[in-house]
């Protein structure tokens, strides 16, 4: 059995003419500004979905690290990485 969902408005969106200009340029052809503005709405809720899950996973790799007793601070990091820079440098000279 196939469900259908109704479809939700916004309220209008106000946007600088400059924006709704170049909106309309860069949306397919026979695309309509709605359209673009919900695929536009939807790529964003996705990045934010993923950028969050990023950061919950950085935190609780973080976490585990420290209750691990292995972790290394970001200049701690960055110092062996300095380290590593120089040893391959000076193998160049």
């Amino acid at each position: 059995m196939e469900s259908t969902l109704k479809a939700a408005n916004f309220r209008s969106l106000q946007i600088m003419p400059d924006v709704h200009k170049v909106a309309q340029r860069t949306s397919e052809s026979g695309e309509p500004l709605s359209g673009f503005a919900a695929q536009s709405v939807r790529r964003h809720m996705r990045q934010r979905r993923h950028q969050r899950r990023f950061i919950e996973r950085g935190l609780a790799s973080r976490d585990a690290a420290l209750h691990g007793g292995e972790y290394y601070s970001a200049n701690d990091a960055l110092r062996d990485l300095d380290d590593i820079l120089a040893q391959a440098e000076a193998k160049l000279t």
